[in-house]
């Protein structure tokens, strides 16, 4: 699969072809040129140092919306086995933006709720573009309470630009169904892992995201708006974005910072995309090692923590200023 480069690494795959012409010259014509491809090489992992060691909020944002970047169902793929979908949340329809079902993670059964992209037009037609509709968050919840009687930790892969604004979602209550989530994970009796791996926007994401540990990965973002949206309200312009991105405070950097989430797992440089199997195998590694964390505390135990973790969640003190007396 041929990658495809974002605007900020064109200079990266600038040098690698011309590495690749000089190489191909060398080898066609047997000359040795060795010294110049030293130090395009050089050039190579200088400029990559450069680029990726030095990522802003808006390039994050674009490489977690990385068409080649691995989707939910590539996790359960790659992460998980015995993947058994279920489907349906008996009041309306089936919501194909959530593919949802039963797995093993290690020796564990699990219920698994996702969201899913496409990577074509007509797979993004079928997917919704991620976008879950009413019935994709009803579905969830029928299948966590699946879990929660039969003992099963729910796993969540988040990965949605948020809920679908359509009329019919409005008309069968999005609002009221991301808020039921909302309440009934707050005290759903089992462990829940939830896992950001793509985009986390907004009420889409939460209405999955209630959990007792939050993974992100390191160049995922979870936000309660999209920069785009956010750069429209307050400059009444899309084009301040990246602007908007570096306010918002939506990278797992900042995230970690700000005990939104848990753990930042690892991507290899430049994006989940160039190298599924490492990804796959650090978020495999991270969900098994968060579920053996919370699976041995005591039930009442983890619900108190549940709570007070999210109740915690944008409560600052201000450190008052110096009186007057005390500063002279």
């Amino acid at each position: 699969m041929e990658l495809q480069p974002l605007d900020f690494e064109k200079p990266i795959f600038e040098l690698q072809r011309r590495l690749q012409d000089l190489k191909a010259h060398s080898d066609e014509h047997d000359v040795d040129l060795d010294s110049a491809v030293g130090a395009i090489e050089a050039k190579l992992r200088q400029t990559r140092r450069e680029i990726y060691g030095n990522l802003t909020a808006w390039q994050r944002v674009q490489i977690a919306r990385h068409v080649q970047r691995p989707f939910a169902l590539d996790y359960i793929e790659r992460c998980f086995t015995n993947w058994t979908e279920l489907h349906g949340d008996r009041r309306f329809a089936d919501d194909k933006a959530m593919p949802s079902g039963l797995a093993m993670l290690g020796t564990q059964r699990c219920v698994v709720i996702t969201h899913q992209k496409g990577r074509n037009t007509k797979e993004n037609v079928m997917r919704n573009f991620g976008c879950a509709h009413p019935e994709g968050y009803r579905k969830a919840l029928r299948l966590m309470r699946l879990g929660e009687k039969f003992g099963m930790p729910v796993i969540s892969l988040i990965d949605t630009p948020g809920a679908f604004p359509g009329i019919g979602s409005e008309e069968r209550h999005i609002s009221e169904a991301i808020a039921v989530n909302l309440r009934e994970m707050m005290r759903l009796r089992v462990p829940i892992i939830a896992a950001v791996v793509g985009e986390g926007g907004s009420g889409g994401a939460l209405g999955i995201g209630v959990a007792d540990r939050v993974l992100i990965l390191e160049n995922a973002y979870y936000s309660v708006i999209s920069p785009e949206a956010c750069s429209a309200i307050l400059w009444r312009d899309r084009r301040h974005a990246a602007e908007a991105a570096d306010a918002l405070k939506l990278t797992a950097q900042d995230l970690l910072k700000l005990e939104v989430v848990d753990e930042v797992v690892h991507e290899p440089e430049g994006g989940a995309h160039r190298d599924y199997d490492s990804v796959v195998t650090n978020m495999g590694n991270a969900l098994r090692r968060s579920l053996q964390r919370i699976c041995d505390i005591p039930i009442e135990e983890l619900l108190t923590k549940r709570y007070e973790k999210f109740r915690r969640l944008g409560s600052f003190a201000e450190a008052k200023p110096a009186s007057a007396s005390a500063r002279s």
